[in-house]
């Protein structure tokens, strides 16, 4: 598969997380999908699914970016090492980071996607840090 191909899928997955867009998103996968976001929790499959899991951070926070610092492809996929940055619907904010290892179809859409990191880590830190003056 074209190098290309999976960097502008990548590239939409990631827009479409900064710019908390669930149709945008869903663009990115194929409807059969399956995310394990993050590794190690039961995966959401299909676009039904992956929605809901959109619609929760969109209901968590109320801004969220995710940038791809490092996108490393090889063969039909890519590993991609990441910075997310949000703000809380508390107005506090909080850097976080991680990486996703995507396989995409032939179709140019992800097919899978393995997300390592530690989102019990940045709620505790979004709800507990301390901030001057509050």
């Amino acid at each position: 598969m074209a190098t290309e191909i999976i960097e502008q899928v990548v590239h939409l997955y990631f827009a479409a997380i900064c710019a908390m867009d669930p149709d945008l998103w869903l663009a990115a996968f194929a409807e059969d999908a399956v995310s394990h976001d993050p590794v190690g929790t039961p995966p959401r499959v299909g676009h039904a699914a992956l929605r809901q899991a959109m619609q929760e951070l969109c209901d968590a926070v109320e801004q969220v970016g995710r940038y791809a610092d490092h996108v490393f492809v090889a063969g039909n996929g890519a590993a991609i090492k990441w910075t997310g940055r949000c703000i809380g619907r508390n107005g506090r904010a909080v850097t976080f980071a991680g990486i996703d290892v995507v396989t995409v179809n032939a179709a140019g859409k992800i097919q899978t996607v393995m997300t390592y990191w530690d989102p019990q880590a940045m709620r505790a830190e979004l709800e507990s840090r301390d901030w001057p003056g509050g």
